[in-house]
């Protein structure tokens, strides 16, 4: 019997859940996220964005038609501000930085990083090693929502994410990327939410070992302006 959805925080408008890694955000061959979340909170919902099934972390679901209507402007104007994180066994070819391209489909429904820009995956990243483990951690920020947009980056730094033996990252009990933190605006209160992964044996390493103290709150991290981009993001990407 599958665990009830953690759920982070309700308003009128909109909820936050905690997606497990694993969970599919529509349903396959069991329940996807969203019916899960509808049949625990007796409500209909309204999803503005998604995860990866291999990802987990922070996801909205609106109450309304209405409110997802207005949440899903912000996301496609940019103004939710969406941090990740992530951990390899990699090498990166860089510490921290851009990370920008077009994507176009590969092999058994992967995705690549190409070196044209017409409509780019933009991310952003910066970069913590540990001596004492052998992964080195990531907090990502992306500008746009492509799909598998961070799993693709981070292997074209030649530093896969681990366990996302896809884009060949180390074998492991799960892909290590977490959606970490929102911050937005809507109708006028801002909102700010942090949660930390809480499965996954690199992870809990992870948490042992303590992010960098800037990280947990990662809006006031320094990071550079939004590019501007001709395309506006696409919501309802896997991530």
């Amino acid at each position: 019997m599958l665990k009830p959805l953690e759920i982070i925080s309700q308003t009128t408008d909109f909820v936050v859940v905690n997606k497990p890694a694993g969970l599919s955000f529509h349903s396959e061959t069991g329940p996807g996220l969203v019916v899960l979340a509808e049949q625990q909170l007796a409500t209909k919902l309204y999803p503005i964005h998604r995860l990866d099934k291999l990802t987990s972390g922070l996801l909205i679901l609106a109450r309304s038609s209405k409110a997802a209507a207005a949440l899903t402007e912000l996301f496609t104007t940019r103004q939710i501000s969406k941090y990740y994180l992530a951990l390899s066994t990699q090498k990166p070819l860089k510490k921290q930085g851009w990370i920008k391209g077009d994507m176009q489909p590969a092999r058994r429904g992967a995705w690549r990083l190409t070196t044209t820009q017409s409509h780019p995956a933009v991310t952003y990243f910066v970069s913590h090693g540990y001596q004492e483990w052998p992964f080195r951690a990531f907090l990502l920020r992306p500008y746009t929502g492509k799909t598998h947009q961070l799993r693709v980056a981070l292997k074209s730094q030649a530093a896969a994410i681990l366990g996302d033996t896809l884009y060949g990252g180390s074998t492991a009990d799960r892909m290590y990327l977490h959606a970490f933190a929102l911050a937005f605006i809507y109708q006028g209160e801002s909102y700010q939410f942090t949660l930390l992964p809480d499965s996954g044996a690199q992870f809990a390493a992870l948490m042992t070992a303590k992010l960098p103290e800037t990280w947990y709150t990662p809006w006031d991290v320094s990071w550079p302006a939004a590019p501007k981009l001709s395309e506006s993001l696409t919501t309802l990407r896997d991530e």
